[in-house]
């Protein structure tokens, strides 16, 4: 019942029931249940195009006359329609509803909301990490358990922590700041320029002053309306974002640690790049690419020093093996420049404090996991179409037994045990 023209679908990926015009579909898409991409799509995968789904509506002929572009993990709810052209960070969540106007949001891991009731868009940064972890972790998980490629000639990356996603979280760190300051100097009527309201916000929300909790906090040039953009928890959406940089630091960390089996951290310090870059990346089909050798590729095939497919394909593997070394480059940079520490001189009691730190999230995580797979067996409106709990678990299964969730427990246990491992080889304290 599909009907896909004109369009590349991805590894891993499965279109059912749909009609498909145009469109760039990267690995690991899921859509089905009657949708509609009625303009040119480019959809960067793991992705989940639920029942009725309209993309790209309001558009003024059948041709490919604008464009919707959507970040890997992009989840629109049930009968979400959107204007084009729209661009979407990654894991970004739609709740079902006609959105009038085209949208660029620039905020990933957040909850699109239409209020029409108050004639605003509302955005909810960092919701899949406060509120839906379970589904986060379980989906980067089944991706990879999932992929069945038999020739996997593509690096494709599934976990939710990356280069493209980091960045994201990056950029959404600096709004964040903007347009708290702003709304903070609103509220007490002051005038203010751009820079003013950056560092106003800055300290407001490093801080966790609990002021934040109480403004109005607006954002610009989001949709293509003049009504209200808001932004709601703002501030634990800017701690959590932070946390989960620093994690993604530090496991980088690890894991180079573990390869290489360092002796002492001065012999770690050592091996450390000197001044490791962030840089943008691009997701090229599901795999991520520094948009710096990205730009060579277009060059090498404008000047016709890559002549052919199996060229380009090369290119591609041969970025790949190049792709662990790169993600742990960005992963220091973004250690570094969260935390303000030059990771060449880190001390032991720096250490210390990231492994303490990293440890603490990753209970937290696994906490979270849990939690919000919980809330499915104590929903009353979840357990009122069964007699009995016995009934609900010979269903569902029960909550203790989900094995997703006893293996992010004994992940946790082993993550520990690896933590305190690393601490007396390396003499820290405990």
């Amino acid at each position: 019942g599909a009907r896909l023209i004109n369009s590349y679908l991805g590894n891993n990926a499965t279109i059912s029931c749909c009609e498909v015009l145009n469109s760039l579909i990267f690995p690991a898409h899921e859509q089905h249940h009657n949708n509609s991409f009625l303009c040119a799509a480019l959809v960067m995968g793991q992705s989940n195009i639920a029942a009725g789904a309209t993309i790209g509506s309001n558009h003024n002929s059948r041709g490919a006359d604008g464009e919707v572009v959507m970040g890997r993990g992009f989840w629109p709810g049930l009968c979400v329609s959107l204007k084009h052209n729209s661009k979407f960070a990654s894991f970004s969540i739609l709740t079902k509803g006609d959105y009038p106007s085209e949208l660029n949001i620039p905020f990933p891991f957040s909850l699109i909301s239409n209020d029409v009731t108050n004639s605003q868009l509302v955005i909810m940064p960092g919701y899949w990490f406060l509120y839906n972890l379970y589904a986060l972790a379980r989906n980067a998980w089944k991706y990879v358990d999932r992929d069945k490629r038999t020739e996997r000639h593509q690096r494709l990356e599934f976990d939710f922590l990356a280069p493209d996603t980091v960045n994201e979280m990056f950029s959404s760190l600096h709004l964040m700041e903007t347009f708290t300051g702003k709304a903070y100097h609103t509220s007490i009527k002051k005038q203010g320029n751009l820079s003013e309201y950056t560092i106003a916000g800055k300290h407001l929300l490093q801080n966790s002053n609990k002021i934040v909790n109480q403004l109005e906090i607006l954002a610009e040039n989001i949709e293509n309306s003049k009504r209200k953009i808001l932004l709601i928890k703002v501030l634990p959406a800017y701690k959590v974002f932070e946390e989960m940089i620093i994690y993604y630091g530090v496991t980088q960390l690890l894991q180079f640690i573990k390869e290489n089996d360092f002796a002492s951290l001065k012999e770690l310090t050592a091996a450390l790049p000197a001044r490791p870059l962030r840089g943008e990346w691009a997701n090229v089909g599901g795999q991520l690419i520094p948009t710096h050798d990205l730009d060579i590729l277009k060059e090498k095939i404008r000047t016709g020093k890559i002549k052919s497919w199996d060229a380009v394909h090369e290119y591609y593997r041969a970025q790949g093996e190049k792709y662990p070394q790169q993600k742990l480059k960005h992963a220091l940079a973004s250690l570094s420049e969260i935390t303000g520490i030059h990771l060449k001189q880190l001390d032991a009691h720096q250490f210390t404090n990231l492994l303490n730190g990293v440890v603490a999230t990753k209970e937290w995580i696994t906490k979270g996991i849990y939690d919000s797979r919980a809330k499915d067996y104590s929903n009353p409106y979840r357990k009122m179409v069964y007699e009995s709990i016995g009934e609900m678990n010979e269903v569902l299964g029960k909550l203790e037994d989900n094995s997703f969730i006893k293996h992010q427990l004994a992940e946790l246990k082993d993550f520990k045990k690896e933590i305190l491992s690393l601490k007396k080889k390396f003499r820290l304290k405990a």
